[in-house]
């Protein structure tokens, strides 16, 4: 196996030399560094990445925490965060808090406090302020994406919103007889999502001055809650609305594969929105609002890594606004004329 005399002598430089050149810490001309990355190079040396952090105090890994990983707005955060990691020269290591308050706390007391990691990115989940001040206390930056949490930076969009924003685009189209599929208040994650989105929902009836009586039905976060919710929303004729507020793409498309089932033409007889803009959402030809959490991820990595460099200063409490792309597609018209 290669070691960093073995570089430092093929690129005939000093041992300590060699470390700079390869760690980036301290001052080497760029023709000495380019000569010494060759070297390495050119014997396969692969620099130790616990040497490196013994002598730096840092390990260039990130820690993410989050709540899942096999939905599809945490499966495109992650891919946001990996890539921009790897393109920094960073590793990733995962932690999926769990309900269970013992093993959270462990995740936070062991493996993110004893110097594993060198920063925190927070996907979803509202850090108490027992958490942030420990990780603060040890000076490692914290940002958070999903929603505001106290005394650190954070990513979001506004979910009240853009839920409103949806609804008063069907208002604006003619449509009175508006419901909201989204999920069960009294079963969300942090950020009180589901409520956030029901409330920008009722917000724009009540400016428009329509009724609340049965505009709501809970209903699980995936393809098949939207389907099953949307049958027994649409199956009477005399209550049907005419359109539908649904709290994400997937319940969207769940609800246009229940009104085909129904034989209820979309946009014809119902108008179908959603919030994401879900790989599927163009298949379907779903009107929708575009959070881009890739984009989210990646602008987390950014945040963190400029409080890593040499002489950064203290990471500011930001509220950072993500901006939406409402996209319309063919899932939205006019009511359908009374007969």
């Amino acid at each position: 196996m290669s070691v960093i005399a073995d570089v430092a002598r093929l690129a005939g430089v000093s041992k300590s030399t060699a470390s700079r050149a390869l760690s980036g810490n301290g001052y080497v001309s760029e023709q000495t560094r380019a000569r010494v990355k060759n070297a390495a190079a050119e014997i396969a040396y692969i620099p130790s990445s616990i040497a490196s952090s013994l002598a730096t105090g840092h390990t260039r890994n990130i820690g993410v925490v989050i709540p899942f990983v096999n939905r599809w707005f945490f499966a495109e955060v992650l891919e946001g965060i990996e890539s921009a990691l790897i393109s920094a020269d960073y590793d990733l290591t995962l932690y999926r808090l769990h309900d269970d308050a013992v093993r959270r706390q462990r995740v936070f007391d062991y493996f993110l406090a004893r110097k594993r990691v060198d920063a925190v990115i927070a996907v979803a989940i509202s850090l108490s302020a027992y958490e942030v001040q420990s990780l603060n206390a040890l000076g490692k930056p914290i940002v958070g994406i999903g929603g505001d949490i106290p005394e650190i930076s954070t990513l979001s969009i506004d979910d009240t919103g853009a839920s409103r924003f949806l609804t008063e685009h069907l208002i604006s189209l003619g449509h009175t007889r508006i419901m909201h599929l989204g999920g069960d208040p009294n079963e969300q994650m942090d950020f009180a999502v589901h409520t956030q989105r029901l409330d920008g929902f009722r917000k724009a009836l009540a400016a428009a001055g329509l009724s609340h009586n049965n505009d709501f039905r809970a209903v699980a976060y995936s393809i098949p809650g939207g389907h099953s919710g949307a049958l027994a929303a649409l199956s009477d004729p005399s209550t049907r609305p005419t359109a539908i507020v649904a709290g994400c793409d997937e319940i969207a498309i769940g609800v246009m594969l229940a009104a085909r089932e129904l034989g209820i033409s979309v946009p014809a007889q119902l108008s179908v929105v959603g919030i994401d803009g879900h790989d599927l959402a163009e298949l379907f030809g779903l009107t929708t609002l575009e959070q881009h959490p890739s984009i989210q991820g990646e602008r987390a990595v950014q945040l963190i890594l400029s409080r890593l460099g040499p002489g950064a200063g203290v990471l500011a409490n930001e509220r950072i606004g993500i901006p939406v792309d409402f996209v319309v597609r063919r899932s939205t018209t006019a009511p359908p004329r009374p007969h």
